[in-house]
């Protein structure tokens, strides 16, 4: 052993021999230098290993899996959903949303007559889709998934200005992903069946989105007028793509050529000419290309004048502020409507209004009295809190069901009877 430690000593000596100019290190301080070594690392270890058990957060546990996005029975939603839902996005994320939906309801569907499994009476595919409902988000919805397509069976009669807005949630298709879809806005070519090809009918705009969530627009005219005047486009920022199973409301408004079309609380085109052919005039709605959840469809005559009605009528009829089912929270999509309200308000400080909420028939009388009261003073709150209105200047009350507008036996007539009224004291 001595004879091999005598050796190995030898050696790293060597390597240290250098020309007559080098220097020879001392054997023992070069084992004193390797062990002082040996102890910083050590202790550089040790104090690493201390700040990471003070400083590093801890990890987040895998998220479990989620849940199927529709069933056709009825299931409760787990501790994760409720806390998801029960948070209410800020009014004031929709400072810039000048969308204000249409005054009077020609085209209301939420499927709440249709019985779940079947397909949605008013409507017709060459393909498929049935009613569910889901874990995620409460009322009824039209499945479908696949390449088929499904439009209004009776064709629209629509104005020069309008509005269009639906809810809809992306989800898997056939092949076990997202797959997007494509809400299409018409003029048929074939009024008693489904129009074929890329750009069905005589003219369209088509907007969704593709696969992977990047939304996108198209307009065509089919004919040889408008075959120059076509347009797309879509928008390449991530912060606008979709996500599977993630709830979207869509907003479409149409003023003669112009339409705009919306996102949540964003805007994502604006296109002043889509079609400025007096001979384009549109007369269904159609969704077609991908997999999705669909409801809450409303097509209404254009934005009201408020400032007019309640100015010199005396008594404004608002649908342009949402509530969720039973709910009195006011949803982020009312932005528009309560900002023209409010600006009413400001530029006419002697002005005090009466709001008042009216329920449809569905539930009990007491019940959706008080529910139209929470809801009026819910609208109130938000006019003060977001818009510094004077609470001195409002007043509340609740008619519950008891002034309907519409006939309570469809959901266009319901939808008639859900609004918010504000009258000049």
């Amino acid at each position: 052993m001595r004879i091999i430690a005598f050796f190995s000593l030898t050696a790293l000596l060597c390597l240290f021999s250098q020309s007559s100019a080098a220097q020879i290190l001392n054997p023992k301080k070069i084992l004193e230098r390797k062990a002082n070594r040996a102890i910083e690392k050590k202790t550089e270890q040790v104090i690493d290993s201390l700040f990471d058990k003070k400083e590093k957060p801890k990890e987040t546990p895998p998220a479990a899996e989620t849940p199927k996005p529709a069933t056709t029975e009825k299931t409760e939603p787990t501790p994760e959903i409720i806390e998801k839902k029960a948070t209410t996005p800020d009014l004031q994320l929709y400072s810039k949303y000048d969308f204000v939906p249409g005054e009077k309801v020609i085209f209301y569907d939420d499927f709440s007559q249709d019985n779940i499994g079947d397909f949605p009476a008013g409507w017709n595919t060459n393909g498929s889709a049935e009613i569910v409902t889901s874990n995620l988000y409460p009322g009824r919805w039209m499945q479908f998934i696949g390449g088929g397509d499904i439009w209004t069976d009776s064709l629209l009669t629509l104005p020069e200005n309008y509005t269009i807005e639906f809810d809809v949630v992306p989800i898997k298709g056939e092949a076990g992903q997202m797959t997007g879809y494509c809400f299409r806005l018409m003029q048929s070519y074939n009024v008693r069946s489904w129009d074929a090809g890329s750009t069905p009918g005589l003219a369209g705009f088509g907007c969704g989105v593709e696969y992977y969530g990047r939304p996108y627009y198209r307009t065509y005219i089919n004919s040889e007028e408008g075959r120059d005047l076509w347009l797309s486009g879509h928008k390449d920022d991530e912060q606008f793509y979709q996500k599977e199973n993630q709830l979207y409301h869509v907003a479409v408004w149409v003023q003669k050529s112009r339409v705009r079309y919306y996102v949540g609380e964003r805007k994502l085109f604006d296109l002043p000419k889509a079609f400025p052919l007096a001979s384009v005039k549109m007369d269904r709605i159609r969704f077609d290309d991908g997999a999705a959840l669909i409801s809450n469809i409303r097509i209404a005559v254009g934005a009201p004048d408020m400032r007019n009605k309640l100015m010199t009528e005396g008594r404004l009829v608002s649908y342009g502020i949402y509530f969720d089912v039973n709910k009195d929270i006011v949803k982020p999509q009312s932005f528009g409507s309560l900002k023209e309200m409010a600006t009413i308000l400001n530029e006419n400080p002697d002005i005090k209004i009466k709001i008042i909420g009216h329920t449809d028939a569905d539930g009990a009388d007491a019940a959706n009295l008080d529910l139209s009261k929470r809801r009026a003073a819910a609208v109130k709150s938000e006019l003060v809190r977001s818009f510094g209105i004077d609470a001195g200047r409002i007043e509340t009350d609740g008619r519950g069901e008891a002034e309907p507008v519409g006939p309570d036996n469809s959901p266009a007539g319901k939808a008639l009877n859900r609004r918010v009224e504000f009258i000049k004291l």
